[in-house]
Formats: C-alpha cells, structure tokens, sequence
C-alpha cells in the first residue's frame, strides 16, 4: 500500500449548476482552491482511487470534463497576478512556497 501523498491539481467544466456546486463543495473539502474550478489535492494512490470515484458520481460524462494531473514532489511553481492566499496566512504541512515568490516571476517578460 503506497502511503506517500504527492501533490495533485484538479480542475474541471461543468456544465449544469447544481452539479457544479456539488463537485466545487466536495473538492472545497479536500485541497485547496487556486482558482475556482481548481484545486491542489494532496494524494497517495489510495486517496486517487476515492477521489476519481467520488467524481465519477457527481458529474455526468457526456457533458461535464474533470482532470486529476499529478505533480512531482517538489513541483517549480510559477504565478502571475493575484496571490493564492492573503499575505500573513501560512500554510503548515504542505510543500508550497512562500506567496512572495510566487509573485515573482523567474521569466524575462521583455523577450
């Protein structure tokens, strides 16, 4: 049994309100919203399986696209704009940076 959690991202379209209230609530429940139809999830194989069937049952799909990528351990992680979370909020147990380096980006925009 493969205890070792990695990170996830999650996002998904939905088509139909109701429906994208219920996965929006249960993802709220699990991971950490980035945006508003995506999340970060942390998972071990075990945790993927419950979470793709959970899924499975709420959607419809024919209509509706939901995606569960893994991520490496230590992901690069890059931002623009807007923090994930206000300034003086500190997340423990996770492997995130900090949300100045996120705003900072590592790219030249000039070419």
């Amino acid at each position: 049994m493969n205890r070792r959690k990695l990170p996830h991202i999650v996002c998904y379209d939905i088509t139909d309100p109701k429906r994208l209230r219920r996965v929006h609530r249960y993802l709220k429940g699990l991971g950490i919203p980035l945006q508003y139809s995506v999340f970060l999830l942390y998972l071990n194989r075990e945790g993927q399986a419950r979470v793709a069937g959970k899924l499975e049952g709420l959607i419809d799909p024919r209509e509706d696209d939901v995606r569960l990528y893994p991520l490496p351990q230590h992901p690069d992680w890059q931002c623009w704009g807007r923090p994930l979370w206000p300034e003086g909020v500190q997340l423990t147990g996770l492997d995130l940076p900090e949300p100045a380096t996120m705003l900072n980006s590592q790219w030249n925009h000039d070419g």
